[in-house]
């Protein structure tokens, strides 16, 4: 359940300067082709103390971690690492240093198991068996359970970031580079990962914290540089700043307030759910049970829920990717549907936005019209002709796309691998709100972007519906669900609650269904 941390922040949050400087970037200019992503940053970190780095997306922010981890090398510039001046060419060397990071998008083989995943990570000749009872007893000390004989396939996306955050633990690093180390992690783990940072940085270890959730910022860091464009423009104690002073010096202008408007003339049912079951598929995954929703043109409906208590399982049943076992369980515009596969459900007017965009929802080598042949060659665009791709037509809808949706990349039509996690994320909604779909089913709209790419996604949601459209939203952000939606249903352990309007339900009700309570009486639990 989301709390108010801005009320009651932890001991020793707010400045704390003191500590020896372990790492500082002094001058640090990085350019792309036309495009200057750093110019001319200077950063100090020190020991004992998260410092967040707060920008947003497109700011420069990434391209300055990659650098200070190794990954990418500066035109200009100076790094020195407790005094001395180094030269930082490869992650290995970053590690050896003593500097670990924690990436956005993870880096996880997904064929083998928790404990061989970090153990390609770590110095050889630790049996695995050693390493597997290591790996259980730090992520219990630090609360962030692992079974380390599962394979990541099975797993779902917080517990992967479980996989990544423990990986860089087990390396004992002096500074630790995080980028939106929340993003997939539930209120409960978010909670028990601060104390784990507290804990570190009263060690003396550092924290370079990346987040665009501004409460989370002020509650735990003691200093913050906030970049634009890829300058510095200020540095100040987050404790002393309220969320909005943040968004507004991060973004250069105040952050709009979502417009609802009222909700269209409500029309039948656009996307049904009846009685919707379907077994695991996997030893890790969840099975849905009796899912029974309705959601009619001109609402947005919002499904609230722990991770791994069965929304990806939906999501892949309500895309197509995997076929209900009845077909009338889906019923979309007044056809059962539950038997056909995305292409021809996209061929009815429905868009789909999975969880995670790199690599389910872009194919990161191919660039950004080739990903949107991919998602709309079937769906009577215009892209296929006699057989003949137009991939014309498909620049000229990336342009489109980037405009709308203020999409920042150093150039027209790259790689999807080459935006920033903010940028892909307004790529891939926007793709599919350019089609204006009839019924839309996003999940985890905003994870990992910045305020005002966060404000934009949820207005554009909120004007879909406004037009007509059916829009269901999976999410795991509390404040974002009681901004967009008009319903509200939970999900535990593959069940799904009835719908039931915004305005009557309160966070503390909600906190009880997703942990498996219903109104306090007998505890039912819920998937790790």
């Amino acid at each position: 359940m989301t709390q108010d941390h801005e009320t009651n922040p932890p001991p020793g949050a707010g400045t704390r300067r003191s500590g020896e400087v372990l790492l500082e970037a002094r001058g640090i200019t990085k350019q792309f082709g036309d495009v200057r992503a750093n110019d001319d940053v200077s950063l100090v970190l020190r020991a004992g103390e998260i410092h967040a780095l707060l920008g947003e997306n497109g700011a420069g922010k990434s391209t300055l971690v990659k650098i200070l981890y190794g990954a990418l090398e500066p035109n200009a510039g100076t790094l020195h690492w407790r005094g001395a001046p180094v030269r930082i060419s490869s992650p290995a060397e970053a590690r050896a240093l003593g500097i670990g990071m924690v990436f956005q998008h993870f880096s996880l083989f997904e064929a083998l198991t928790v404990a061989e995943n970090i153990a390609l990570a770590l110095p050889g000749g630790t049996p695995l068996r050693d390493l597997s009872k290591r790996i259980r007893s730090v992520s219990q000390d630090y609360g962030l359970a692992l079974d380390p004989d599962a394979i990541v396939a099975d797993l779902p996306v917080g517990i992967r970031q479980r996989i990544e955050i423990v990986r860089c633990l087990l390396q004992e690093p002096k500074l630790i580079i995080m980028d939106e180390p929340t993003s997939v992690l539930t209120p409960q783990e978010a909670d028990q990962l601060f104390l784990t940072l507290e804990r570190l940085t009263a060690e003396g270890c550092a924290i370079l914290y990346i987040s665009h959730r501004l409460e989370e910022v002020k509650r735990i860091c003691h200093h913050a540089t906030i970049m634009r464009h890829g300058k510095v423009v200020m540095e100040c104690d987050p404790a002393q700043e309220t969320a909005g002073s943040l968004a507004r010096l991060m973004v250069g202008s105040a952050v709009h307030d979502l417009k609802r408007g009222a909700q269209a003339a409500e029309g039948g049912p656009r996307l049904e759910l009846r009685g919707l079951s379907a077994p695991p598929d996997g030893p890790f995954s969840v099975a849905l049970q009796d899912i029974n929703l309705s959601v009619t043109g001109g609402e947005v409906v919002a499904i609230a829920g722990i991770a791994g208590n069965g929304q990806g399982e939906l999501f892949d049943l309500l895309s197509g990717e995997r076929r209900a076992q009845d077909s009338g369980a889906i019923v979309i515009d007044g056809t059962a549907s539950g038997h056909l596969g995305i292409t021809l459900r996209r061929r009815q007017g429905c868009g789909f936005v999975p969880e995670e965009r790199l690599g389910h929802g872009a194919v990161p080598g191919l660039r950004l019209s080739e990903n949107i042949v991919l998602t709309r060659h079937g769906t009577g665009d215009g892209l296929v002709r006699g057989g003949m791709l137009d991939m014309g037509l498909a620049r000229r809808m990336e342009q489109r796309i980037k405009s709308n949706f203020d999409v920042r990349m150093s150039h027209d039509d790259p790689e999807a691998r080459a935006l920033s996690g903010g940028n892909l994320q307004k790529f891939v909604i926007g793709r599919e709100l350019d089609r204006t779909p009839g019924v839309l089913v996003v999940n985890q709209p905003t994870w990992g972007v910045d305020a005002g790419a966060a404000a934009l996604i949820r207005q554009e949601l909120i004007d879909l519906s406004r037009q007509g459209s059916a829009v269901l939203v999976i999410s795991q952000d509390l404040d974002e669900i009681f901004e967009v939606a008009d319903r509200i249903a939970v999900i535990s352990r593959g069940h799904l609650s009835p719908a039931e309007p915004a305005a009557q339900l309160t966070r503390e009700r909600i906190g009880l269904l997703m942990g498996g309570l219903e109104e306090g009486q007998g505890k039912a639990g819920h998937a790790a």
